[in-house]
């Protein structure tokens, strides 16, 4: 697989893996608890692997390949407080900094956009990342007001939405990355 190929399914893989965590995220009476739990925990697999995949592709050291490496590492740790059996509190803070890390990841990728030098995407990069940044940081913040005393509806809401507006922007990002690889892809073709 080359690397453009692999960038583009590593974006899918994440696509698909915020969707799965959002829905997982979402109440859905028809669904039981642990079904939701599962949804989430493969979910955070798929974004592990997905961003794994296009850090791998990044042929030179960048923001972006850091991005999505710090975004992996926080995919893990995510899972790694949904499944260890931890004391509750322990296990809240670990998905706490593991949205943080995914946040602080789609940042970094963000500055790399700014300087990207194939314009076809970089708008929908630029959006996509900026919404998968706000979307874990309220995640975080709902881990947070989950800590407290009668946060829970708040904490619920915010996760909620968090987790929709990440999957949105991974979507975005998606496109983005498909159109910015289909460029490339074109300018290193032999005549």
């Amino acid at each position: 697989m080359d690397n453009h190929t692999k960038d583009i399914f590593g974006s899918f893989i994440q696509a698909v893996g915020t969707i799965e965590s959002a829905i997982g995220s979402t109440p859905i009476e028809a669904l039981s608890k642990r079904l939701l739990n599962n949804l989430t925990v493969k979910g955070n697999v798929l974004q592990a692997v997905g961003c794994g995949l296009s850090a791998d592709a990044q042929e030179t050291i960048s923001f972006e390949k850091i991005g999505d490496e710090v975004q992996s590492i926080g995919n893990v740790t995510v899972i790694i407080g949904l499944l260890l059996k931890l004391k509750n509190q322990q296990n809240k803070k670990l998905v706490i900094t593991g949205n943080g890390l995914q946040a602080l990841g789609a940042l970094i990728s963000l500055t790399d956009e700014f300087n990207d030098r194939t314009q076809s995407g970089r708008n929908y990069n630029i959006i996509g990342n900026a919404l998968q940044s706000i979307g874990n940081s309220m995640q975080a913040v709902s881990g947070i007001y989950d800590l407290q005393e009668n946060k829970g509806e708040d904490a619920e809401i915010l996760d909620i939405l968090g987790s929709w507006i990440q999957a949105v922007g991974s979507i975005f990002s998606l496109v983005g990355q498909v159109l910015e690889e289909r460029d490339e892809a074109e300018k290193h073709q032999p005549e």
